[in-house]
């Protein structure tokens, strides 16, 4: 059987068609193999380390701040509990971020 050959225009065009599929990654991901839809939710590097050490220290001062009732571990802990609150939001924030670069869940 002959081969059949693409002119140089339907070369280009192709692989402007393939250059534009590959940079779907959702549908790189469903071509590959992998099943399409939302990734599990998940926090990548020092951000999501630091969030969680951060929320540890702010339940040992909560903790201190209730037994003993001082003034400066009470001040601690609300400063503590703030800066917790801001990086679990910019956690979620990027999280949301990315769940949306996803597209929709296809049902």
């Amino acid at each position: 059987m002959d081969e059949a050959r693409l002119s140089p225009h339907e070369q280009r065009v192709l692989d402007e068609i393939e250059a534009d599929l590959n940079a779907d990654a959702r549908l790189a991901r469903s071509m590959a193999g992998h099943p399409p839809g939302p990734r599990p939710p998940r926090v990548k590097g020092r951000r999501g380390a630091g969030t969680a050490l951060l929320a540890i220290v702010t339940l040992t001062l909560l903790v201190l701040a209730a037994a003993t009732s001082a003034p400066a571990l009470i001040w601690a802990f609300a400063a503590a509990w703030v800066a917790t609150l801001v990086l679990l939001l910019r956690v979620v924030v990027r999280w949301t971020r990315r769940r949306a670069a996803d597209g929709p869940p296809d049902h």
